[in-house]
């Protein structure tokens, strides 16, 4: 049995503004069709006799990651809930544990659920190539075909050929500086190091126990101590905690001697940054990667992003990164691109909810906006999903008056429950129990005035949560 493994517990630092904490890059449409993680999906399904994923997540991310898989028409998926980070040896441990329990002889197809392949036909062609060496107890890696001295990407030299298509590794090698990468490509016995593996699920858990036992044992512990909640399956927090924090590169993959990699050429990328989007973009004829409402006048080989609704103008610049959404701006200069994430530690070190917090926030029911916010008021834009609902509720700092825009609420306040429709409008008081409910088939759209004293998201007594928050 073929089982992708996804591994989507990406942290959304390096294309600040756009990728947040609360809402990484793997979730976000940044070229082709659907997001970054629907890509990968969906490539998985061109592959033959391949089995349903296992998707490993973030809790945080655990309603986004189910919704874009039901986007996708993927509805067999197990996600399994990383209750925190612990870098990727760990969390393959975890969809190996997972594999097993479906077949004691799945073969893992382990994916990052962040990278753009244009070229699904040469993936494909790649992973069927590799299938016969997993076969065979190899521990297979994707090495890609470099095309260009890149100090970005960490690097895997090819030793002796393994059967018709592979070769064994000779070693890893970190990221290089400029010289050494054009010396790797000049040689082309080096490939880029994709990040994306694939091997039996026990025999990479062999090789966990040869060379990082104590990993194992806390990732077992916690794969025993798992609960289901919804549709997740929830990882014992405090046995995974125990576990190292390494890759599988550092934890595995430099020890083995049964290290192999196939070559391919696929259009891959990490989308390590703003820099490497705008290269697998298609440009305008000056050089330009342009997304939403732009105009660029005497403007050159620049990334311009705006956000809906905000025009985005340029004049007299060359080589520069322009990206804006509703509540942040950053512009850097192409070659700097991979310091964006010097601006995210600067947000999280002076307290600022920039660095993991759009001004849209997704929740299971929907989503809000905060539209506008000042001494004890905010107003924000909500949209509830047909058929969902917000916890039953109280709030001990603030009131709230809601105006149904469009569709149709369900509103328990306190003992009463009754139906708003267009232009409608109620008031929740401080210390109600209240809860909305979209009863219909079409999205519910209201604008909420909140007023009080403290409008924290934190003031919130939940009694009852559909999805088990209370």
């Amino acid at each position: 049995m073929l089982i992708p493994l996804i591994l989507s517990g990406g942290s959304g630092s390096r294309l600040w503004p756009v990728s947040r904490k609360n809402l990484p890059k793997q979730f976000l449409a940044l070229a082709g069709e659907g997001t970054l993680f629907q890509q990968t999906v969906a490539r998985t399904r061109q592959l033959p006799d391949v089995a349903a994923p296992i998707v490993v997540a973030s809790e945080d991310h655990r309603f986004l990651a189910a919704d874009q898989l039901l986007e996708a028409g993927v509805a067999d998926a197990t996600i399994v809930l990383e209750p925190l980070a612990r870098n990727t040896a760990p969390a393959i441990a975890l969809g190996a544990l997972s594999a097993l329990q479906r077949d004691a002889e799945a073969i893992l197809l382990v994916l990052p659920a962040d990278h753009l392949i244009g070229d699904t036909a040469a993936f494909v062609e790649g992973v069927t190539k590799a299938l016969p060496l997993a076969a065979q107890g190899w521990l297979v890696t994707f090495g890609i075909r470099p095309d260009r001295p890149e100090t970005g990407f960490g690097y895997i030299r090819r030793a002796e050929a393994i059967g018709s298509h592979g070769y064994r590794v000779e070693r890893f090698i970190e990221k290089p500086d400029l010289a050494t990468a054009a010396s790797y490509l000049a040689d082309g016995g080096y490939d880029w190091n994709s990040g994306m593996f694939l091997f039996k699920a026990a025999r990479y858990l062999e090789e966990l126990e040869a060379h990082a036992p104590a990993m194992l044992a806390a990732v077992r512990e916690a794969h025993a101590k798992a609960t289901t909640d919804l549709d997740f399956v929830r990882i014992d927090r405090d046995a995974f905690a125990q576990a190292p924090d390494k890759s599988i590169d550092y934890a595995v993959m430099e020890k083995t001697t049964r290290a192999a990699v196939i070559p391919v050429s696929c259009a891959w990328s990490d989308i390590g940054s703003w820099s490497a989007l705008w290269l697998t973009g298609n440009k305008d004829t000056a050089g330009n990667l342009r997304e939403g409402d732009t105009l660029a006048v005497d403007t050159r080989n620049s990334l311009l992003r705006s956000h809906e609704r905000h025009l985005l103008a340029t004049v007299g610049i060359d080589d520069l990164i322009v990206v804006t959404t509703p509540d942040a701006t950053l512009v850097a200069h192409r070659d700097a691109a991979q310091d964006v994430k010097k601006i995210v530690e600067q947000l999280k070190a002076a307290g600022r909810s920039e660095h993991s917090l759009h001004r849209v926030v997704y929740r299971p029911w929907g989503s809000y906006d905060s539209l506008e916010e000042g001494s004890r008021f905010q107003v924000k834009r909500i949209v509830v999903k047909p058929g969902a609902a917000l916890s039953l509720q109280k709030h001990h700092h603030r009131a709230e008056h809601w105006i149904v825009v469009s569709g149709t609420a369900e509103v328990t306040c306190d003992d009463k429950v009754f139906l708003l429709s267009e232009n409608q409008s109620t008031y929740i008081p401080l210390g109600s129990r209240h809860r909305l409910r979209n009863p219909g088939k079409v999205a519910l759209e209201l604008i909420e005035v909140q007023s009080g004293s403290y409008l924290g998201e934190d003031d919130i007594v939940r009694y009852d949560d559909v999805y088990g928050r209370a």
